[in-house]
């Protein structure tokens, strides 16, 4: 049985998400400070972690990096919306994902299904994506609509390479500009607001209300296939 670990100070709310997950299946244990959740977490693994960056004893970012250390379980942040910083930091640490309070049971499930498949062990990677819109080979470096081949810059296919690769995973800005720019970026966000801009106008059927290349305010983006 899939065992996932919840780490939030608030008790009733821990206990809330216990009783869901419990009742979809899942192996909870819960813990209302960092310093249990990771004395928790090395007793037993977990599958995945669901934690709350508001702890009462640790900075939530302190525990994505311990259990960075040495777990490479998936990391399901929860933020208040006003902690973009913190939750920014916590994705860079090594977080997965995150889901913003309020949030619903079935966002959170639909997280934590999506975080876990990642997780899995499975087929190789896909050397073809394909979308309703278009499809990338990434051995062949192309691109195809309806229309036929799509001409990108070099620029434009790493970045939408790096974000093809991890399809339904949140990308951070930081993450995204040091890969395709380099290391020494990590705050022009500009670069990827006019390149992903681009990226949209050659493959999104509708380029201003895009369906598969999303942008997460202020954090990132996430290719959704």
């Amino acid at each position: 049985m899939t065992h996932i670990l919840v780490v939030d100070d608030d008790a009733g709310l821990a206990r809330a998400l216990a009783i869901n997950l419990r009742a979809h299946g899942y192996d909870v244990e819960t813990a209302l400070d960092g310093r249990t959740a990771l004395t928790a977490a090395g007793a037993r693994r977990p599958d995945l972690v669901i934690l709350d960056l508001g702890l009462p004893d640790l900075d939530g970012v302190e525990v994505v990096s311990g259990l960075r250390g040495w777990s490479t379980s998936p990391i399901l942040v929860l933020s208040a919306r006003n902690t973009q910083d913190q939750k920014v930091a916590a994705l860079d640490a090594g977080a997965d994902d995150y889901v913003t309070k309020p949030f619903g049971m079935d966002e959170l499930l639909a997280r934590v299904r999506a975080a876990l498949r990642r997780a899995s062990p499975g087929d190789p990677e896909q050397a073809v994506v394909e979308t309703d819109s278009f499809t990338v080979d990434l051995r062949a470096h192309r691109v195809t609509t309806g229309d036929g081949e799509v001409r990108l810059t070099p620029t434009e296919w790493h970045l939408l390479e790096v974000l093809v690769r991890h399809p339904g995973q949140l990308v951070t800005q930081r993450h995204l500009l040091q890969e395709v720019w380099g290391q020494a970026y990590g705050t022009e966000t500009n670069y990827l607001r006019v390149y992903v801009s681009q990226l949209r106008r050659k493959l999104e059927s509708d380029p201003t209300n895009p369906r598969h290349i999303i942008t997460e305010p202020a954090v990132g983006y996430r290719f959704e296939p």
